[in-house]
Order: structure tokens, then sequence, then C-alpha cells
């Protein structure tokens, strides 16, 4: 039986290295249905029943991230910031009752002819509050907007975008990614150090290094369960995994740090009954016919000969159901 979703990742690690050493998702999923090919029956399966196992599975994640996708959009909608036009009224109505106000106070200071104060000729308080209203609430909305900006990036999602990185961030991990040069496609071209509270990126050319990334990160890591790969041309990819379960406000100390109440801070879905019965399900054997006796003579036959010494089905379970067995008589 499938193990459930939430126990997954403990693959994780193999997966991911087998993944960084072929280099992309396609050339991963050929390893993969090669591997099923040569070592297992699947293949084998009549009335297309390989395919249909294989778009089940792809089904249940994919509904998954459709929940996922749909659960960020309404997150987003629900933090919408009001139009430049609200808020530039907003700030005018403001500014109209503090006007108002000011007559009363120049009238009474020119009232009184000993004093021999005149009402100033320069920017008025009133005014300068107004000015800084407006500076405020602008500044407030381009902060927001740039938060909505990086959640837009699945490559900032929770993260943000710095001068020369990008990262994201779960509940309990963190990706990062480091561009790099179009020349950059192998990885003895790059040298990458991951430490429990910093993380090094550098491109190698000859005995040289040029440093890419360097910092001390603002909360530890696990070291040993973190990982990277190179995305050929593009970027180095850093998997960092966290020590604790939070949510970060920036990668490196130093940085600006980001509004986590204007994030996802949704924890990923957990699966349903009918995904768990669904992946219970998918492989369960059918029960088999019986076979007559004169069948199961010719079964094994066919036995015999799969493991037959020139055989190029040996070493391979027997899968009886590559032949068509039934209504077969045997030679007396």
């Amino acid at each position: 039986m499938a193990p459930p979703l939430g126990k997954t990742e403990m693959y994780d690690n193999a997966l991911f290295g087998i993944l960084q050493n072929v280099g992309n998702v396609q050339d991963f999923l050929q390893l993969y249905f090669g591997f099923l090919y040569r070592k297992t029956d699947y293949f084998h399966r009549a009335n297309g029943a390989a395919e249909k196992v294989a778009l089940k599975k792809f089904k249940i994640f994919e509904k998954i991230a459709e929940k996922d996708r749909n659960n960020g959009l309404k997150k987003k909608e629900s933090r919408a910031v009001p139009p430049p036009a609200a808020q530039e009224l907003e700030c005018a109505q403001q500014q109209k009752e503090i006007l108002d106000a000011q007559p009363t106070m120049e009238s009474s200071t020119v009232s009184d002819p000993a004093s021999g104060v005149l009402p100033s000729s320069g920017p008025s308080q009133s005014s300068q509050q107004g000015d800084q209203t407006t500076a405020a609430a602008s500044t407030n909305s381009a902060e927001v907007d740039e938060q909505m900006l990086f959640q837009s990036n699945p490559e900032s999602y929770n993260g943000a975008v710095r001068d020369k990185y990008r990262w994201s961030q779960g509940y309990d991990d963190v990706d990062v990614r480091v561009d790099v040069p179009e020349t950059v496609v192998r990885g003895r071209q790059v040298a990458v150090s991951i430490q429990t509270s910093s993380v090094r990126v550098c491109v190698r050319d000859g005995a040289e290094e040029t440093v890419l990334m360097e910092g001390e990160l603002t909360e530890k890591i696990n070291a040993e369960d973190s990982m990277w790969n190179l995305e050929p041309g593009r970027c180095v990819v850093l998997s960092l995994s966290k020590c604790g379960e939070m949510w970060w406000k920036a990668l490196l100390k130093g940085e600006p740090e980001i509004d986590i109440t204007k994030i996802n801070c949704e924890l990923p879905p957990v699966a349903t009954v009918d995904d768990e019965q669904a992946l219970a399900t998918i492989d369960e054997p059918k029960p088999e016919k019986k076979l007559t006796s004169e069948e199961m003579k010719v079964h094994e036959m066919l036995q015999m000969g799969w493991n037959a010494q020139d055989s190029p089905f040996k070493g391979q379970q027997f899968d009886p159901s590559m032949f068509n067995i039934q209504n077969t008589k045997t030679l007396d």
C-alpha cells in the first residue's frame, strides 16, 4: 500500500540527490519510468493499466497544488490595497479639516496689537502635517505593493527578491536561488558552503573564486538535511531545512525584513480521507480467475520456459498476465 501523503518526505533526500545528478525533471521522470520498465512488471499490464495508475497519482497531487494556488489567491484578495484615488480623497479630507481650523488660530494671533506678532509667511503647520500624512500613505502603499509583487512570483513566494538572489519559504524550509552567469553549466564551476548559521555561494574560474552570495542567516538551519543543485546557466538552488517551524522575516542578517502578516501563513494541506483512500486503493490487486487443470499445466510450462537458461526474462518475477493461457490445451 502506498504511504500517506504526509509521510512521503522521508524519501526526499534520496530523490533530490538523483534529481541533482540528472539535472532536470524530464530526465528524472525518464530515469524513474526506465527503472519501472527494467525492474518491475509495471509496463507489462494490459488495457493501459500502467498509464491509468500514473495518471491517478498525478491527479491527486495536481488537486492539492490547485488548492494551494486557490488559497494563495484568496489570501491576496482579502488583503487588497484600496485604490490610489481613495487614498488621495482620504488625505484631502484630513487636510481640509486642518485648514478649516487654521483661520481661527491666525485671527487670535493678530487681534493682540500689543504683542506685535504677525502671521508667518512660511508654510503653515497644517500644510506640513498634510504633506507628512500623504508621504506616510504613499510609503505604506509602496510596501504593500512590493510584498504583493513578491507573492506573485513562485521564486519569492512568502519571501523576497534581493539584488543577487531570491528566496521563498514554507513553514519548515527555505529555497534560495542565486543567479549565475550563462557560462556556468557544471557543478564543478561553483563552490557552495551551507553551515548551520551561514551560507556562501561562489563561481570558480580556475583557481579564482567570485563570491555571489555570502552572509549569516537570521535563523539556524539543519545543515545535514540541506542541499543544493545547479540549474545550468541560470542559478544555484539552495534547499535549506529550518531547525524550527517558524516564518522568517529575512534570509540574511542586515537585509530588509518582510512583513509576515502580508504573506500566506497557512500550513500545507493535510491529505483528506478521499486522497488517502485513493492512494490505498490504486494498486489493490484484482482477484485472479481460477485456472483449470489444463491451464495450470500450460502455466507451469511457461514458468519453466521463463526461467530457462537463454530466456530474456530469467531472473525476473514471472508475470502470467503477459500470456493468454485460458482455453489453451496441452499436447498429450
